[in-house]
């Protein structure tokens, strides 16, 4: 299609029609405090001018030590994920309809899902959704399809902006959503879950690790929840799957989680996919699509979009999800990440991030003025909640002055996420700092730190 740019006559009969004297008078509903300001440029700069120019102010930037998670973590990526996410075939590939055209991006995304399958220890995954959040709300839409209930409990540990992309998700439905309390040890109240367990339940979403980087009892709220015949749901961090259970081995029905961690960089608040797996009974109902492999007449192996059951494919009011695409790339870094590693690998991956984390937790815990949260008996992964009697702003000031990036403070966060009508226990954590540890981190780093935090 060719592309004429129109000239001032093109522009002045436009005017002419709209009815206008001048095009700035189009912005004119826009609050002059937020229209941006003319930009003064000068003339043209040279190639090697501009370069200058932008290395110069790319000098100015700081490179910061990260102490801070809360759902995008400070991971290694190795070189081979940039090698294979980085080709032209994947990093310009469309939707694979066409199979017979695709089927290099149909293999990455069936050995992607093939590899959730192994992590999770389910038996289908979809082809990966947009992040974390939407996964999570689309496996209650799933809960409460193949039930035919309308109630869905969630455990107030579950990560605040998360509940609020379910809350957003169900609020024009019929569905009821209840919060699990926290106890004093960080993990979901069990009390609470017996107490609201009924056959109206439609499923119980839990994540471990929590919110908070505490361990669930997994095992225990997936045998309470099957009691009542309701579908568990757990929300899980993949890099933990290395040393913790998975899900299918504490009989969950749904897996769902964020991806970032699995070879996506923290750019831009983190390049983000969401996975999801299922037993088999319900993957008929699972949202987005997926992937399989077949034969051709020749009898040579091939792949397919196998299930797409999706708004674009059949009547809008029988699509299992709106959800029109997949977070492919991300995906498929994940794919290679966890290809490289490998069973080994990823297991003393995992451990080394427990272990750096618990140095850190034991050594800040010991400073004067610092205790943890929940009374240091939780076993937790790569994140921990310390209380502290010093002035919470003033630590992040002084960290940010020696280039680190400091822990969250649970206490603004937690009001403002609070204020938006989630539950009252996260009102509860003023002077608290939400710590997180990777692999990442070295020893140096970790003591400079706490040598930092001593003398504040």
């Amino acid at each position: 299609m060719n592309y004429t740019s129109e000239n001032q006559k093109d522009r002045k009969e436009m005017i002419n029609v709209i009815g206008v004297d001048d095009i700035n008078e189009l912005f004119d509903v826009i609050p002059k405090d937020l229209r941006a300001k003319e930009l003064n440029i000068t003339g043209g700069k040279t190639e090697q001018e501009l370069l200058s120019y932008f290395s110069d102010i790319a000098s100015k930037n700081k490179v910061l030590t990260s102490f801070r998670g809360a759902g995008v973590y400070d991971h290694f990526i190795p070189s081979l994920v940039g090698e294979v996410v980085g080709r032209s075939e994947f990093w310009t590939a469309y939707t694979p309809y066409q199979a017979e055209a695709s089927q290099g991006t149909l293999q990455a995304i069936f050995e992607y899902q093939s590899l959730i399958c192994a992590l999770t220890g389910l038996d289908t995954s979809n082809a990966s959704l947009y992040d974390g959040a939407t996964a999570i709300a689309e496996a209650a839409l799933l809960a409460l399809r193949v039930s035919r209930k309308s109630k869905i409990l969630i455990s107030s540990a579950l990560h605040p902006e998360y509940i609020q992309v379910v809350k957003t998700y169900l609020e024009n439905s019929k569905a009821k959503l209840v919060f699990l309390d926290v106890s004093l040890d960080g993990m979901t109240e069990k009390k609470t879950l017996d107490a609201n367990l009924d056959e109206d339940t439609a499923g119980v979403i839990i994540q471990s690790p929590n919110y908070f980087g505490v361990i669930e009892d997994m095992q225990t709220m997936s045998v309470v929840t099957k009691r009542a015949s309701s579908l568990f749901v757990a929300v899980v961090n993949p890099l933990s799957l290395g040393v913790f259970k998975a899900p299918g081995e504490y009989n969950a029905d749904i897996a769902v989680g964020e991806g970032q961690v699995l070879g996506s960089s923290m750019s831009m608040g983190g390049m983000t996919f969401g996975f999801m797996a299922v037993r088999k009974a319900l993957e008929w109902k699972i949202p987005g699509r997926i992937v399989g492999q077949t034969t051709d007449k020749r009898g040579n192996r091939g792949f397919v979009l196998t299930l797409q059951s999706r708004e674009q494919h059949i009547r809008r009011e029988k699509a299992t999800s709106n959800i029109c695409t997949n977070a492919s790339l991300n995906a498929l870094a994940g794919c290679v990440f966890l290809s490289g590693w490998g069973d080994y690998g990823f297991k003393k991956l995992a451990e080394i991030n427990i272990s750096k984390a618990r140095y850190a937790y034991d050594r800040i815990k010991s400073l004067k003025g610092f205790k943890s949260k929940f009374g240091g008996n939780e076993v937790f992964f790569n994140e921990f909640v310390i209380e502290t009697e010093k002035d919470v702003n003033k630590i992040n000031e002084v960290l940010l002055k020696n280039s680190i990036l400091g822990p969250l403070d649970l206490s603004t966060h937690h009001c403002t996420l609070a204020s938006l009508g989630l539950p009252e226990v996260l009102k509860n954590f003023k002077n608290c700092f939400l710590f997180c540890v990777t692999e990442q981190r070295t020893k140096s780093e970790i003591d400079k730190l706490v040598e930092i935090l001593s003398k504040v």
